[in-house]
């Protein structure tokens, strides 16, 4: 993240937030969308994260540090709206019917479906440990940073998300 944006961010410049909007709203989405498990939802969240970032931006003390800052707003999003908008999303699966006979996927479908069921039943906190740390990338000191949480609480709900997930299959 090149801190000069950052810089004139903070200052109101709204070409240089647009920058910045424009650099990390793909990752945040895709964030979002790993955390919520909702296409539309993710949407919703991910445009109330950027008005709270538009508006905090000039208390962002660490410009360096712009890209956790807008992860742990974006999380904290999350928590905020997922128990407000709790609702069944389908996952339909379309399977070939030109493919050869001996080939089938089914199993790895339903192995899909599982692991997407198991991925829904896991606290949303433990679900966004387990996205910034597997599908981001973050060492999990990191994530606790981002978090606002312990190293170990970090740790732990990893563990028991991994072992949920484990567990399903």
């Amino acid at each position: 993240m090149d801190r000069d944006i950052v810089e004139r961010a903070r200052s109101g410049d709204q070409e240089a937030f647009a920058d910045l909007v424009h650099q990390v709203s793909d990752h945040l989405f895709g964030v979002a969308r790993r955390i919520l498990r909702d296409p539309e939802l993710s949407e919703d969240v991910l445009q109330n994260a950027l008005v709270t970032m538009w508006r905090k931006l000039p208390h962002l003390r660490e410009p360096d540090r712009f890209e956790a800052w807008a992860y742990r707003i974006l999380v904290n999003a999350c928590y905020a709206d997922a128990p407000r908008n709790r609702r069944w999303a389908a996952t339909v699966r379309v399977i070939s019917v030109d493919r050869p006979d001996d080939v089938d996927d089914t199993a790895s479908i339903s192995d899909h479906d599982e692991l997407e069921q198991a991925f829904r039943c896991l606290p949303l906190d433990q679900r966004a440990v387990f996205v910034l740390h597997h599908h981001v990338g973050l060492p999990l000191v990191t994530v606790a940073e981002m978090l606002g949480i312990p190293d170990g609480t970090a740790r732990s709900r990893l563990h028991y998300a991994t072992r949920a997930l484990r567990t399903a299959f």
